[in-house]
């Protein structure tokens, strides 16, 4: 992932988070989140977002939800224009590609995210719009 000049996000509780998660390598109040680094889709600056951790087989998925709210948040523009991501699980580092999740895949996914963070529910019944699932990879093999 390129590197560049970082903007800490002007979202005070999210800033909290990142600066947590980056000194102790956990999330706040003992949530068990992951640290997404992005690079942003307008400004090219680097950007930091804590998710929730959703992770099965290597694979982590990162949930829209900008906690309900009725639209996407900003990470995920920035995920969409350049998909090469950088994941923070713990003392791990990870340079991850993301792609969109969508029908039977999607769904699966989603059933997972809510058993591991139940918020999710309710925040798809208030978003008024289907709340995005990408899933963040390996990168393919050049082999």
């Amino acid at each position: 992932m390129a590197s560049g000049e970082y903007s800490p996000s002007p979202v005070p509780w999210v800033r909290e988070e990142v600066e947590h998660l980056e000194r102790t390598g956990t999330g706040l109040r003992g949530r068990s989140v992951v640290l997404l680094t992005t690079i942003g889709a307008r400004t090219g600056l680097v950007r930091k977002t804590p998710l929730m951790r959703v992770e099965l087989g290597g694979v982590y998925a990162a949930v829209a939800s900008t906690r309900g709210g009725d639209r996407n948040p900003d990470w995920y523009a920035n995920v969409l224009a350049r998909p090469e991501v950088e994941l923070r699980d713990g003392d791990r580092v990870l340079q991850l590609v993301a792609r969109e999740a969508t029908g039977a895949e999607r769904s699966r996914w989603w059933s997972l995210a809510c058993t591991v963070f139940p918020s999710y529910v309710g925040y798809q019944s208030r978003a008024g719009r289907r709340i995005p699932v990408l899933l963040l990879e390996p990168r393919a093999s050049d082999g």
